[in-house]
């Protein structure tokens, strides 16, 4: 099997924006892919990443925040409890740091990459890894959860990563600006 390569997507590619679709039959693809995930994850500096970040529109995530790797397709929220607000970094939008309500707790459900079916119950961090994941297969980003006042105030960033996404990298400094990283 050819091994893919994977680049994360930044603010200003399509691919962040779209609607991921389901995994109907999970492959030997899939399992490269997500392995892939993780390997790009861990390089960026990341404990979240999902497929759209890496231009890839389907139902998969990898998250890891220290207590084990976790390979999802097709996540779900069951049930969501509490509520908490932690100021997120995300590796396709770099430099910026939101502050997104979400709840405390949840219960998720999925697949593992060998389609064992898995329920995860997650509380504080690993929740809101899930749900910052889980939102990108939905085509939504931290600066979607930004107030009126960060919206200007990152408008001029936003404008450069835009331009940026299309011609070069970003230096480390502009990317590495929020604790979590997701």
């Amino acid at each position: 099997m050819s091994e893919i390569s994977l680049k994360i997507r930044v603010f200003g590619d399509a691919a962040l924006r779209k609607k991921s679709t389901e995994v109907k039959t999970v492959t030997a693809r899939h399992r490269e892919v997500l392995s892939l995930m993780a390997r790009t994850m861990y390089q960026d500096g990341g404990i979240g990443l999902a497929a759209p970040q890496v231009g890839i529109n389907e139902n998969m995530i990898v998250v890891d925040i220290g207590s084990g790797l976790y390979k999802l397709i097709n996540p779900r929220i069951i049930e969501k409890e509490g509520k908490q607000a932690i100021e997120e970094g995300c590796l396709s939008v770099p430099g910026v740091c939101i502050k997104v309500p979400r709840a405390r707790k949840i219960l998720v459900k999925a697949l593992d990459e060998n389609t064992k079916p898995l329920d995860i119950k997650a509380e504080d961090l690993l929740a809101c890894v899930l749900q910052h994941e889980m939102d990108h297969l939905k085509g939504k980003l931290i600066i979607d959860y930004a107030s009126l006042l960060d919206q200007v105030k990152m408008k001029k960033k936003l404008a450069q990563l835009k331009k940026r996404a299309r011609h070069e990298e970003l230096s480390e400094s502009e990317t590495k600006s929020c604790k979590l990283q997701l």
